[in-house]
């Protein structure tokens, strides 16, 4: 038996007390629960009452060793066992505390009423299990006993005196009016309501006061002892509140809280906030034993606020929930800093215990974004990942579960620092990737958490795929052009060989029939042909290389379409009658003439395509080339689009994919059997592009080929003559030519000059028109009239018109060829003048001028060139002694005299010494021993004579690019000739600078 203490002899006494008092303190009850954790050496002494609902307990009373053990107003939830007859247990309290190790002790009092319980009155143990003792369980009965007396017996009495009170007022009540009794009823509830809040909010704050706003006073509810030991009685009863507020916040808040909370402690304040919102608070520090430490200070309306002003006003500590916040969230920011060093796109982010499986949220919503509430009523994160998978993929739904599983997480984090698990959602209106990353960090309490990071990474995964295709896409084109090249060199080896064939064995037969004349000739012009082709193969070897190394660049400068146009014409002429085709261009709406491009690189991609359509345009076919300008949106800037056309073999579909892919070729018999290396089409395409054009291609097998060319060009001047032509305006003209978009062009730009005009595209019917015009007196004024149609040409149709209406009317005849050979012919016939195809609106315009006007000289017949008689000295400097072999003979064949010299200081020296006039012009090669020409060049033009120094210097070279070209300008030369050297070129050259 156990020996009796003094504190045996004040349980005992207690106990007697509060047995024989009709009234029982709070104060007994708190003192004796203190007496009985002291006694028995326990952690917590507690009463907890059933809830209404019935569904826990709610802790009214603790008394506890320390302030973790506090349950003190804490709801949690415990299975109501029914019972008879009031009982006692032993058992854990697990289901009250999540602090509560699994090795506790719990004997407990069961209060029943009407068979049911209704509270508990309890010792607890957190140290260890133990057997109670028939003592401690006795000393329980105890306490049961008087608690069940206080809270049935004492409330019951309490209650009914309470109902009798009630019932005696409510009779005094009945003769007020209805208003006041409602009114009273009002005030009754608001105080049953205050009632409740004072007792809500002491369960929580050990410090309450009721504040009335509006005349500033204060009334204590309760007082913590910290409170009671400063203040005394000066804080009990009713007080001024900011006097005495002030007074706290000076001798307990910390010093920089101290502005803050006087702010929001004060009259003004609180009602500014109050009248916003039913509750406040707000955290601040204050000094205890030295030491900073976290409270709170709650205010919530008491009554209806817009009668009167009155809040209760609650104090309490909350160092432990702060500094676990602060603790919580300085580990996850340290871990979002590792997570963010990786990407800082993620939009949720959550620290999980590893031990409980509880998921506190960082960042993003309460869970997951995709995941509603109603799935997850806790943040367990195993509920949540359950949850989350409905959002997966289907294929993707077991990998989720398995990777997510917190066993498989800590086993992937014990050699790594990241774990990220990449799934498929559906969570959208679209498939999306998601990415989940899982880091492993330490608790505050030593315990293992991980960050959960959750991040969409849908345009990662996109751009790997787009890079993986591009890399598989660049090795299919790097494998297609690989093949592509093969075959380009086996052509290549094929067409180098066949020209180079014709070369040698030509070459041959020339010498083994040397005094056969007509042979050589006719050997001579093959050997030329086949050297033509050579070059030609060379040329787009080099142009493509160039093109590909970035070397070819875009020079603008100024041009003349109708000068462009003519060349091309020019140029092509031979090869179109050769082969019998019928070669038109035409111009639909083109004003601006003059134009800034690069004529080289257009001239090239106009070849490159009209040779193209005569290689492949079988005999007595059409080719055809439309100009037309179109608006522009950018102030002086011209569109124009030029289309050619042809009636050749055509291409098939799959072939016009790779068209534009160089040494593409497509393997036809009819496409074998012509000349080429497949690359110019791939030059033509990347110099549109480097013009900022577009080209596209329309064809088909057996009907022909259609390129559409659209560029857009700097005009040089935005000025535009003026269109009308005053002595010809509301003149009638008649146009005829076979050929529909020349009638149609000709006479919109007739029109555009004031004349009304009228087309036919027979000659016969022209004469008929001409008849009857004569015959109603309203007679055409001007004609014009195409050489060569098929039922009547235009010389014979001019005589015929002359006929009719005699000398007056001008008569001017268009042609596509030269016109040299029948202009006598025409000239006697009538014809007043001739204007080449195609026409474009400033030639007709200037041509019309010449042929209304007497006194001009005829603009529209062709310029006679005279014979040119060569006389003079050229040097020649070239290191090839068969190049200067052929360059002799050719000048000399033409009436110069040539020196030579080995090397540009040797060419340097023999004009040095020479007298001014002697040499007319030096022939300088560029690459050269000793010193190359561009040194030598420069050289004579620092030479001290200024006759000397000023001699034409050509540059004779086979470095034949446009850098080559500036090259040459820039060292002081007059021009540049590529080799082989174009002998007509040559001369027309060295024409100018000999004139010069």
């Amino acid at each position: 038996m156990a020996v009796p203490t003094r504190v045996d002899q004040d349980l005992q006494d207690y106990y007697l007390a509060l047995q024989n008092k009709d009234y029982i303190e709070e104060e007994d009850i708190w003192r004796l629960m203190d007496a009985y954790r002291v006694k028995f050496g326990v952690d917590l002494v507690y009463i907890a009452e059933v809830l209404l609902e019935r569904k826990g307990v709610v802790f009214t009373h603790v008394n506890f060793s320390q302030e973790k053990y506090n349950l003190l107003g804490q709801v949690r939830h415990y299975s109501m066992e029914e019972s008879s007859a009031d009982g006692m247990k032993g058992d854990s309290l697990r289901d009250y505390s999540e602090e509560q190790p699994e090795n506790s002790a719990v004997l407990y009092y069961r209060i029943l009423r009407n068979h049911s319980c209704d509270g508990f009155i309890g010792l607890a143990d957190f140290h260890g299990k133990r057997e109670w003792t028939q003592e401690e369980r006795e000393a329980v009965r105890k306490l049961g006993r008087v608690m069940r007396h206080i809270i049935y017996i004492e409330r019951a009495a309490k209650a009914a005196a309470a109902d009798h009170e009630k019932l005696f007022y409510q009779q005094s009540l009945f003769a007020r009016s209805k208003q006041e009794s409602q009114r009273e009823k009002r005030r009754l509830e608001e105080e049953n309501r205050q009632s409740q809040m004072l007792q809500a909010l002491s369960m929580d704050f050990n410090s309450v006061f009721f504040v009335d706003l509006d005349i500033g006073s204060a009334v204590s509810c309760r007082m913590n002892d910290d409170i009671v030991r400063r203040y005394g009685t000066t804080m009990t009863g009713e007080f001024p509140y900011e006097e005495r507020m002030h007074q706290y916040i000076q001798d307990v808040v910390y010093e920089p809280d101290r502005e803050l909370l006087k702010r929001e402690s004060s009259v003004s304040v609180l009602k500014e906030r109050m009248a916003k919102d039913p509750s406040y608070y707000v955290n601040y520090r204050a000094m205890r034993d030295g030491e900073t430490e976290y409270f709170q200070m709650k205010a919530v309306r008491a009554g209806a606020w817009t009668e009167s002003h009155r809040i209760v006003l609650g104090f309490r500590s909350v160092e432990e929930e702060i500094r676990h916040e602060m603790a919580q969230k300085k580990l996850v920011e340290d871990s979002y800093e590792i997570i963010a060093g990786l990407s800082s796109d993620y939009s949720f982010i959550a620290l999980v215990d590893s031990e409980n499986g509880q998921m506190s949220i960082y960042k993003g919503q309460s869970q997951l974004p995709e995941v509603e509430e109603s799935r997850t009523s806790s943040r367990a994160y195993k509920d949540v990942v359950e949850a989350y998978a409905q959002y997966v993929y289907r294929e993707d739904r077991r990998l989720w579960l398995e990777a997510a599983n917190m066993e498989r997480v800590l086993e992937k984090l014990q050699n790594r620092s990241i774990y990220n698990v990449n799934i498929r959602s559906n969570s959208g209106k679209k498939m999306e990737y998601i990415q989940f990353s899982f880091t492993k960090v330490c608790g505050h309490r030593g315990n293992v958490q991980i960050v959960l990071a959750k991040r969409t990474i849908t345009g990662m995964i996109q751009r790997e795929i787009q890079q993986r295709n591009l890399a598989e896409d660049a090795l299919a084109q790097a494998e297609r052009e690989n093949r592509a090249k093969s075959t380009f060199l086996s052509n290549m080896s094929h067409d180098i060989r066949t020209p180079m064939n014709a070369i040698i064995g030509f070459t041959g037969l020339a010498l083994k029939h040397i005094n056969q004349q007509e042979k050589v000739q006719e050997y001579l012009e093959k050997i030329m042909s086949s050297g033509n082709h050579l070059l030609s193969l060379i040329n787009d070897v080099l142009d493509m290389s160039r093109i590909e190394s970035g070397k070819i660049h875009i020079e603008e400068q100024p041009c003349s379409l109708p000068e462009i146009m003519h060349e091309l014409r020019n140029i092509l002429q031979g090869d179109m009658s050769s082969k019998r085709l019928d070669f038109y261009i035409d111009t639909i709406d083109v004003v601006n003439e003059k134009i800034f491009c690069d004529k080289l690189r257009l001239n090239q991609v106009f070849l490159n395509l009209l040779g193209n359509a005569v290689k492949f345009t079988p005999a007595g076919g059409t080719i055809t080339m439309h100009i037309v300008e179109k608006p522009c949106s950018i102030d002086n800037y011209a569109n124009y689009e030029f289309r050619i056309k042809d009636t050749g073999v055509g291409m098939s579909k799959d072939f016009l994919e790779h068209i534009f892919e160089p040494f593409e070729r497509e393997e036809t018999p009819d496409v074998n059997r012509i000349q080429g290396t497949g690359l110019g089409m791939a030059i033509t395409k990347n110099i549109v592009d480097m013009m900022h054009g577009k080209i596209e291609v329309e064809s088909e097998q057996g009907s022909g080929t259609e390129f559409i060319i659209s560029l857009m060009f700097r005009l040089q001047s935005a000025h535009q003559e003026p269109q009308e032509i005053l002595d010809l305006k509301g003149c009638r003209a008649l146009v005829v030519d076979d050929d529909f978009n020349t009638c149609d062009s000709v006479t919109g730009m007739l029109q555009q000059l004031g004349i009304r005009s009228e087309w036919t595209l027979s000659g016969k019917e022209a004469v008929l028109r001409v008849h009857q015009a004569v015959n109603r007196r309203d007679e055409y004024q001007l004609y014009i009239i195409d050489w060569l149609m098929p039922d009547m040409n235009g010389v014979e149709l001019a005589r015929q018109i002359r006929a009719k209406v005699g000398d007056e009317p001008p008569i001017i005849v268009l042609s596509a060829y030269d016109w040299m050979d029948i202009e006598q012919e025409a000239q006697k016939a009538g014809v007043t003048g001739f204007c080449g195809k195609p026409m474009f609106f400033s030639e007709l315009r200037e041509c019309l001028s010449d042929a209304f006007n007497p006194k001009r000289k005829n603009a529209c017949g062709l310029k006679k060139i005279p014979e040119e008689h060569y006389s003079g000295r050229i040097l020649l400097a070239e290191d090839n002694e068969l190049n200067q072999e052929i360059a002799v003979e050719i000048l000399s064949e033409a009436g110069f005299q040539v020196e030579t010299a080995e090397n540009g200081r040797i060419a340097v020296e023999m004009v040095s010494k020479s007298q001014p006039g002697y040499y007319k012009v030096v022939l300088m090669d560029v690459q050269m021993p000793v010193m190359d020409g561009y040194e030598a060049s420069r050289t004579i033009r620092k030479l001290e004579n200024e006759k000397l120094a000023s001699i034409p210097i050509l540059a004779m070279t086979a470095n034949a690019f446009a850098e080559d070209q500036r090259a040459a300008l820039e060292c002081g030369m007059n021009g540049h000739i590529a080799k082989p050297v174009d002998v007509g070129k040559l001369f027309e050259m060295l024409g100018d600078l000999v004139e010069e």
